[in-house]
């Protein structure tokens, strides 16, 4: 490595939450520690100080008859030493012969103080190393003795503590980093997971395809990672759900421009040549202009109505306005009254049969005769001539009802769940007089959502019934 060239050492906060949360364990097990020995150190010396003491002042006292018949102490515990002073005229003089250190100073500065109080105190004496020295009158004011203990013993022992204390926390330290931060890693590993599972999302195309069915398995981890992965499959669902709802938007929208398109084309071409028939006729035909014109008018109509509905389901399906609707309040029975007495005069062929009750309710008028106007006209148009149609409106529960049934060939059972799709035809071959642009049922559909309502169809052989079901006072 070249001189100046500095190692890279990431901050802690890029560090692993395993690692940053093991070595957070060690320090708070450090500190734990810390003040464990602490505590234990003190307690010790204070219990081997106690004991000493207790020794020097049993010793003593055992002293005392001793140096009242002889003046001095023969009898001594190994490496002790012991200093008798005579008590004279309020001074204290030390007997000859005593078992004594080099330094006799600090012997006779605490004798003076004996003959205030007894004193405990430790000094190092000069040449023997520490020593806990106690001054006392065996006799009242006749004589003093001063007894030193040496304090290696008790030295030996609290340094052996605090070396047995330190290798014994420091590898329950090291014990504990390690164990910790395994038993992190393998409380972590589902979180892992679902890491691993949101760069496999990662990977995955999404803009062609809504299938997102990856999902994190597994079991365990605690009640905090079990609600973590319970909610994480819960948003991958949610994403997947919102996937393939938009994928079906998309393919819906791609659809419905197509056969959008398709529809205007025919009208656009049938123009374009009865334009040129009604200019031909205008030069060499005049009495064929008018028929011509005629044409002309009809087709314009037929695509301002295909061109109503496509902008009325563009205004339904928007979601950035309100529903193109003007409630009021109405009777809907007087509608369909109003819709089967157009449907008599526009279709003779088709025998209506009418069974409405009194239903007040809030709704929009026109949109409602549309509707009603849509089912009529698609019974008549898909069923033969002859076929009974019959129109039925009824209360129930807070819901106006209202079903559209005929006695036609019925609607086959594979076409049904698509009978409401945009331009869906049951029957492809039939001309577009007959079958119309395949609106119709869409727009009835998309009214009845609108005005917070269903609907449903039931069909079979010599029985078909579309049944709306729509609240008389919706909620605002």
């Amino acid at each position: 490595m070249r001189l100046g060239t500095k190692l890279a050492v990431k901050p802690v906060r890029e560090w692993r939450l395993g690692t940053r949360l093991a070595l957070g364990l060690g320090a708070l097990a450090l500190t734990v520690f810390v003040i464990i020995g602490w505590v234990m150190v003190a307690s010790m010396q204070s219990f081997l100080d106690r004991r000493l003491d207790d020794q020097m002042v049993i010793s003593q006292t055992g002293a005392a008859n001793e140096i009242a018949y002889h003046g001095k102490v023969t009898k001594l515990p190994p490496d002790w030493f012991a200093v008798v002073y005579k008590v004279e005229n309020g001074e204290v003089l030390p007997q000859p012969g005593d078992q004594h250190p080099a330094d006799r100073e600090e012997f006779d500065a605490l004798a003076k103080k004996a003959l205030v109080a007894d004193g405990f105190e430790t000094e190092y004496l000069r040449g023997e190393g520490k020593f806990r020295i106690r001054a006392c009158q065996v006799v009242k004011n006749e004589w003093v003795l001063v007894s030193a203990a040496p304090m290696h013993d008790r030295d030996g022992t609290i340094s052996q503590l605090i070396t047995v204390g330190v290798i014994a926390f420091l590898a329950a330290l090291v014990a504990l980093v390690v164990g910790g931060q395994a038993l992190i890693r393998k409380g972590m590993q589902p979180l892992s997971d679902m890491a691993d599972t949101a760069h496999d999302i990662s990977s995955h195309d999404l803009t062609d395809s809504a299938d997102l069915a990856v999902r994190v398995d597994g079991r365990g981890g605690g009640v905090e990672v079990e609600e973590l992965r319970e909610a994480f499959n819960n948003m991958l669902a949610h994403i997947d759900s919102s996937l393939a709802a938009r994928t079906a938007a998309e393919q819906r929208l791609r659809r419905f421009i197509a056969d959008a398109s398709h529809e205007l084309r025919t009208p656009l071409t049938s123009l374009r040549g009865y334009a040129d028939l009604f200019r031909y006729a205008a030069a060499n035909e005049p009495g064929e202009r008018e028929k011509h014109l005629e044409k002309l008018r009809s087709e314009a109509s037929r695509m301002s109505v295909l061109l109503d509905d496509l902008l009325l389901l563009a205004r339904l399906d928007s979601a950035e306005s309100e529903p193109p609707l003007r409630p009021e309040e109405l009777d809907l029975s007087v509608i369909a009254e109003a819709a089967a007495d157009a449907f008599r005069a526009a279709r003779p062929s088709h025998a209506l049969s009418v069974d409405a009750d009194t239903v007040t309710m809030t709704a929009d008028a026109t949109r409602l005769r549309q509707v009603i106007d849509n089912l009529l006209t698609n019974a008549a148009v898909h069923t033969p001539p002859g076929t009974a149609v019959s129109l039925q409106v009824t209360a129930s529960n807070g819901w106006a009802v209202v079903k559209v049934s005929d006695t036609g060939p019925g609607i086959p059972e594979a076409d049904q769940a698509r009978i409401f799709d945009r331009f869906y035809r049951v029957d492809n071959s039939r001309t577009r007089q007959r079958g119309g642009s395949g609106l119709g049922l869409a727009v009835v559909q998309s009214l009845v959502q609108a005005h917070g309502g269903t609907i449903t169809l039931t069909s079979r052989p010599g029985s078909t019934t579309f049944t709306i079901r729509l609240p008389r006072h919706p909620l605002d």
